[in-house]
């Protein structure tokens, strides 16, 4: 039997990515879906690390009370993490209806998986 790869190796077309993010954005704001979908999936702003540009991303996450974490679906294929690499940097989160500022750190394990790691600010 064939074993399926885990890692993602592909481009992923940037046309359908931004298809896919926008209607994930208008089910998060909707009346009917948001409420559900809010309590998993966040949107993520930062500055682009070369760009200098603001970018906003939706993004699935785990939070426990101060700390938020975010697993990189596809790394390979995404670059948004990189901006985090090594000291981390700023960004903000919207939770519960709110923008919260945080400090964000990504790291990559030898099995090649990424998670970024955001402390919120007080």
């Amino acid at each position: 039997m064939w074993e399926v790869p885990l890692r993602y190796r592909g481009p992923l077309p940037k046309r359908a990515i931004g298809r896919f993010n926008s209607c994930v954005l208008t089910l998060r704001s909707s009346p009917r879906w948001g409420r559900l979908l809010s309590r998993h999936l966040t949107v993520v702003t930062y500055t682009g690390r070369r760009s200098g540009r603001t970018f906003s991303t939706p993004v699935a996450f785990r939070r426990a009370a101060d700390t938020v974490t975010i697993g990189v679906q596809f790394p390979d294929a995404k670059t948004w993490w990189r901006n985090f690499l090594g000291e981390g940097g700023p960004l903000s989160l919207q939770l519960e209806g709110v923008d919260r500022a945080g400090h964000a750190v990504a790291r990559r394990d030898e099995a090649g998986r990424v998670t970024v790691t955001v402390r919120l600010d007080g």
